[in-house]
């Protein structure tokens, strides 16, 4: 029986040559790694003279992820319609980055729009029904939108910062319409 030997990797071409693999870069400009040296020196670079490429960090608005769960899914539909409008116009119009949802309870539905003061935290009604002004010891819970689910999830926690959407108060603090009585109930 014969067994043949494969033919070793001396042969390869960057052996051949002469040269090891770490050499192989040299030709292509990359720094040579064995002797520490680079074809180009940085000297030989212009120094760079075009537009400031790093950005001040902005302060980020929420005014798209807002205006999508309006018409999305707080006020989707036809019979909403004016009222998605106007309430959109109202975003438009104002200077606020950040913009938050009121929901009447846990079910979500909407009440108003607020805008929040970072320096105050306070957040004040833009427009639609709810007190004109909320500190943060008012909110009940806080809410997330998700735009691929195009729906609200509780936030378990009660810190209100720049990801927070949409929240709700306790009940109590719901004013009741004077002049509107409740129905008695019939006596038997």
């Amino acid at each position: 029986m014969t067994v043949r030997k494969s033919p070793s990797r001396s042969h390869s071409p960057a052996r051949s040559r002469g040269r090891s693999p770490g050499r192989i870069g040299v030709q292509n400009g990359e720094k040579d790694w064995e002797t520490g040296s680079a074809i180009s020196s940085p000297a030989s670079i212009p120094e760079y003279t075009g537009p400031k490429l790093y950005k001040e960090p902005s302060f980020k608005s929420n005014k798209f992820i807002i205006h999508n769960a309006i018409t999305r899914c707080c006020l989707a539909g036809k019979v909403n319609e004016p009222q998605k409008n106007k309430i959109v116009e109202e975003m438009e119009k104002s200077t606020a980055n950040h913009f938050l949802i009121l929901f009447r309870d846990s079910s979500c539905q909407f009440r108003a729009v607020y805008t929040m003061n970072p320096e105050t935290d306070e957040m004040a009604r833009l427009t639609g029904i709810g007190p004109r002004v909320i500190t943060l010891d008012m909110v009940e819970s806080i809410y997330k939108y998700s735009s691929d689910r195009k729906q609200f999830t509780v936030i378990p926690s009660k810190t209100m910062s720049m990801s927070v959407d949409a929240f709700t108060i306790p009940g109590h603090f719901w004013q009741k319409r004077p002049g509107t009585p409740k129905k008695l109930g019939t006596p038997k």
